[in-house]
């Protein structure tokens, strides 16, 4: 319902700030370059589906093999006293909590390209939970805020774009990115627990927030003794071992559990193939409403609003110029990878705006994208407080993101 108001409301101010721009300053090329937006944003939503298909069939594959290998069973057992706090609705051991952890631990590591057939793979066991399949239940909603949240240790791709936009130490947005990518979680996780009023007061969690903190603070200082060069090498060595051990581990476990392990990934490779097809017409729906939205105007008028009553408050408004990137990355993440390119083009990669629209890259996720996959992919038509967390989490990031910058690249507020 929620994405029902939100995609209208793109259309009705979109036509509105258009009609202004043509009574008043006589620009005929406004709806001209609407219309335009509305096939190409199209275009690029069938080009992402398809895209993904081959991406999809084949990791949708290997988690199957996983599956009927009992690897996805046993990461269930292990995680199983946390996700019974945090998802309290999903049953103990069951196999769903294994696809979850998969798909986080994909978006920790930045393998973008895995998290996604992997998050949908964990979203289709959540809907075989979900006794309303066209509304969403508790686990999903958590399940996607943790996506939405962007929760990155390794941000492999921002780091591949400084490096081709000239930056001196292409790493050094390593760790502003991870201090305001682990708030934005800690808020969404808050504002889901409020919402679903789980108790965050208890050992388990308290445990493993704790641990995780002491585990981000010793990643910190880490990475902190290591040169820039290193820390490269680290990072991306790190994640590809990662999903080249998560690969051979799955076809090892097939064979010792004595399964047929190309027929199981031909199965799971269909599903990838039929799930890619599905998600076609809510990609187009999101899109061309963002597409429209930006092409009348409104994201220009948001940030030079935003600029000036910074500027009025007195305080400093040097990162506004670098907000395009935060402010898209909710709606795109093509979009707010546009940004942050032409934010490092014009003001140069290693510059405070470049760095920061590089944070602001990595600080959240695609909010309304994976309500679109995600959701469209079972089904799913009523979001219940879906969009309300998620944005909370990514304001959480992008103000972490704002502070940190200042801290670590100078200026002052």
């Amino acid at each position: 319902m929620v994405l029902n108001y939100i995609w209208i409301s793109f259309f009705i101010i979109a036509f509105a700030l258009a009609s202004i721009r043509l009574i008043f300053s006589g620009d005929t090329n406004v709806f001209p370059e609407i219309i335009g937006s509305t096939f190409e944003s199209s275009k690029t939503a069938f080009e992402i589906s398809i895209g993904l298909t081959g991406v999809l069939s084949l990791w949708m594959g290997i988690m199957k093999i996983g599956e009927k290998g009992g690897v996805i069973g046993v990461f269930s057992k292990i995680l199983s006293p946390l996700f019974s706090k945090l998802f309290p609705d999903i049953p103990k051991g069951h196999p769903v909590t294994g696809s979850i952890f998969m798909n986080l631990a994909a978006n920790m590591l930045g393998l973008d390209n895995a998290a996604t057939p992997l998050g949908l793979k964990a979203m289709e066991g959540l809907q075989e939970l979900n006794p309303q399949k066209d509304t969403a239940s508790n686990p999903m909603i958590m399940f996607l805020v943790l996506n939405t949240s962007g929760l990155t240790i390794i941000p492999i791709s921002i780091m591949v774009y400084r490096a081709q936009m000239g930056a001196v130490q292409p790493t050094d947005i390593f760790i502003p990115i991870l201090l305001a990518t682990f708030f934005s979680t800690l808020a969404g996780i808050i504002a889901v627990s409020l919402y679903q009023k789980i108790n965050l007061l208890n050992k388990t969690i308290l445990a493993f927030l704790g641990i995780t903190s002491l585990l981000i603070g010793g990643m910190i200082y880490f990475f902190t003794t290591l040169s820039r060069q290193m820390i490269d090498v680290y990072s991306t060595t790190t994640a590809n071992v990662f999903l080249f051990i998560i690969i051979i581990g799955f076809i090892l476990a097939g064979i010792i559990k004595k399964i047929n392990v190309y027929d199981a990934f031909v199965e799971g490779a269909k599903e990838g193939f039929s799930t890619a097809v599905r998600i076609i017409p809510y990609l187009v729906a999101i899109l061309v409403a963002i597409g429209v939205f930006r092409a009348s105007g409104g994201m220009d008028y948001i940030i030079g609003g935003v600029k000036t009553l910074i500027g009025w408050c007195g305080i400093d408004n040097s990162f506004v110029d670098a907000l395009p990137t935060a402010l898209m990355k909710p709606l795109s993440g093509s979009g707010a990878r546009g940004m942050m390119v032409d934010a490092m083009t014009t003001h140069g990669a290693d510059s405070f705006i470049g760095r920061m629209a590089c944070v602001f890259q990595g600080s959240t996720d695609t909010t309304f994208y994976i309500l679109a996959v995600y959701f469209g992919s079972v089904g799913i038509s009523k979001t219940r407080h879906a969009v309300q967390c998620g944005l909370i989490a990514d304001l959480a990031g992008i103000l972490s993101a704002i502070f940190v910058c200042y801290l670590f690249f100078g200026h002052t507020i």
